[in-house]
């Protein structure tokens, strides 16, 4: 029950924070990306930067899925509802910024809009209410994209459809490289991702960009110990793919939760809000499924969106460019309560977090 408890032992991240001390260099700037909310929240909860030495840096990338939904897709999921679908979708997609306006501001307005924990919860609603249609925003990245992808292959009641808005890791990761002014010396790599797609799915960073790459857990000891690792990696020279997190990823991944995405889905270009348009890095219901396409059930199709409000940083903010206290709107116009960019929404945003939890 308390196992986690060893994995926050400050005995423990005393001897780690040493020896990442000891293999540190002494004044060259590192810097150490991670993609992912959970990272974020326990770096910033346990205040791990302090830690560290003043040269180690570590900043956060486009980890937080409902951050990178584009307004474009808020959009959909808007004028669905305003046709009389019933929208089902997370909690924390609800006060996202669209072109005009959030889902939960559609709600105001009468909109049936639907709180879900999860894609079974939009089926069970829709067996209850046959004369309704219903819609359910699948947001996510590989983690939560297998179970959109089960019930779509268990054929949904007739008065289901998705509005598909998974996204894939591994691209935003070759995005972040391909930033020129945007330097970056080794990625730890989400370990909630990997459990579904594997070690293997990073192997392209440390053989072609030779990057260090780490896969990591989420408690605070998971965290120092893959920046350890990837500093060593540094000192010797090498670049390796390494995997912190053996208690839940392995290399080939969860193959089941694999084969019922690639039987749903297809893999296609994709928008990330404030990033533009990355190759192969989303997910699109394959053509024996459109009869659950939302957007082609009912003709909604938005080809541009609005993703950032005038003074916005959240597209700088998630690729680590800048710091969200750097963002001029940050906790003045922009804060937990009335939100202006999508990085102060989520629990999972880089913003959002730094306002609940830096100390």
């Amino acid at each position: 029950m308390f196992e986690h408890l060893k994995f926050r032992d400050p005995v423990l991240a005393k001897r780690i924070v040493e020896k990442i001390r000891e293999v540190a260099p002494k004044s060259d700037v590192v810097k150490i990306c991670h993609v992912c909310g959970t990272h974020e929240w326990t770096i910033t909860h346990f205040g791990l930067r302090s830690l560290l030495p003043s040269n180690v840096e570590v900043i956060a990338g486009p980890g937080c899925p409902v951050c990178v939904t584009p307004a474009s897709e808020i959009d959909e999921a808007v004028q669905l509802a305003q046709k009389g679908v019933a929208v089902t979708c997370f909690g924390d997609v609800l006060r996202v910024p669209s072109s005009e306006k959030s889902l939960l501001d559609a709600k105001a307005e009468g909109a049936d809009i639907r709180v879900v924990y999860s894609v079974s919860d939009a089926v069970k609603m829709a067996e209850k209410e046959p004369a309704k249609e219903f819609a359910f925003f699948a947001i996510g990245f590989e983690t939560t994209a297998p179970s959109t992808a089960i019930e779509v292959l268990k054929k949904p009641p007739k008065n289901l459809s998705f509005l598909v808005s998974h996204r894939l890791i591994p691209p935003a990761m070759e995005l972040l490289l391909g930033i020129g002014d945007l330097h970056i010396d080794g990625f730890i790599a989400p370990g909630h991702v990997s459990t579904v797609i594997g070690l293997k799915a990073y192997e392209i960073f440390p053989k072609a960009y030779r990057m260090p790459t780490v896969v990591a857990g989420f408690e605070p000891l998971d965290v120092l110990f893959a920046v350890y690792m990837i500093l060593k990696q540094l000192k010797e020279g090498v670049a390796r793919l390494e995997n912190e997190y053996v208690r839940a990823v392995n290399w080939e991944g969860n193959i089941k939760a694999q084969e019922v995405m690639q039987q749903a889905f297809e893999v296609v270009d994709g928008e990330w809000r404030g990033l533009g348009r990355l190759p192969s890095s989303a997910f699109k219901l394959k053509t024996q499924y459109v009869n659950f396409d939302a957007c082609e059930k009912f003709g909604v199709h938005v080809k541009h969106g609005r993703d950032l409000l005038p003074g916005c940083q959240c597209h700088l903010v998630m690729i680590g460019k800048i710091k969200p206290t750097e963002c001029p709107l940050f906790m003045k116009a922009c804060t937990p309560q009335k939100p202006k960019g999508a990085c102060m929404v989520s629990i999972e945003g880089t913003c959002r977090i730094w306002a609940k939890e830096a100390k």
